[in-house]
């Protein structure tokens, strides 16, 4: 749940631009922030697993959907102030993708950030699977009890038994407008201190149409380290919820050119007083 995602002056004379390597450069060097960006985003995205995945592991008999959901917002909206100066805090593949399109973000910088968001995905799955072995008796009621380890799903895998066809087309709209209030909401001049409550807000909103009818992914990196270490067959279905959510994110940059224009060159992030032309958003 979520992202964005880059973060560096996006000129033709600024010789440490993302987009203009200069000779000799490694490939962290695309990435702004380095290694403690990604850091970062592996961080975020092993804490969204653990927090937000594991409540409804462990506690969604307890405090059903809307508090699942909340779980996933609040989460989301902590993580954009405690690491959206240092990376963005995409934690989310489908929001880096969103980002790269929108030009904010080189190619390069965009990839590590996913290599960075899906290790933090399977460690914190590998986290809530130690927890969940030192349950002594299973919980009933909830996802820990039809094994799919918080996993999103369809078919038998879904609350409201939703078709794979139905799964996809519903993972693309959410993940599109979370994508849709990234974008939108960390372009160009405006408040960016308050960025973080909508995008938290949004993933939240999204949680609560997309637990009953998928479970809701919208986060590639958030289903496939969960479904590592599921029972039932969310690993055979996790290739849905890589593929739409990324086809979400493309869609979401196709809507934000037809409502903003061109991209833009400006980075914002939640927490950041508005630079010189850059590059790239805070998000989940």
């Amino acid at each position: 749940m979520s992202s964005e995602p880059v973060h560096a002056p996006h000129a033709a004379d600024a010789p440490n631009a993302p987009n203009t390597p200069r000779a000799g450069a490694s490939v962290l060097d695309q990435v702004e922030g380095g290694w403690r960006a990604l850091m970062a985003e592996f961080v975020g995205t092993m804490l969204l697993v653990v927090l937000a995945v594991g409540t409804a592991i462990f506690a969604g008999k307890f405090v059903g959907d809307i508090g699942i959901a909340l779980a996933f917002g609040f989460t989301l909206l902590a993580l954009v102030y405690m690491i959206g100066t240092v990376s963005g805090c995409h934690v989310n593949p489908a929001v880096t993708l969103g980002v790269v399109l929108a030009r904010r973000m080189s190619p390069i910088a965009g990839v590590l950030y996913w290599v960075a968001q899906f290790a933090g995905g399977i460690i914190g799955a590998v986290l809530l699977h130690w927890i969940a072995s030192a349950v002594r008796e299973p919980l009933g009621g909830g996802p820990f009890s039809r094994k799919s380890f918080g996993s999103p799903g369809w078919g038998k895998n879904s609350d409201l038994f939703i078709s794979a066809s139905g799964a996809f087309l519903v993972e693309i709209i959410l993940t599109a407008v979370l994508v849709l209030v990234v974008l939108g909401t960390t372009r160009g001049p405006g408040d960016k201190p308050v960025a973080g409550i909508a995008i938290g807000a949004a993933l939240t909103a999204i949680h609560l149409v997309g637990i009953p009818l998928t479970g809701t992914s919208v986060n590639p990196a958030r289903a496939l380290g969960p479904a590592l270490f599921a029972d039932n067959n969310a690993l055979s279905q996790s290739w849905l919820f890589i593929v739409a959510p990324l086809v979400g994110a493309i869609a979401a940059v196709a809507i934000h050119w037809l409502v903003h224009g061109e991209p833009e060159m400006p980075a914002a992030r939640p927490g950041r007083a508005e630079p010189e032309p850059v590059g790239a958003p805070a998000a989940p």
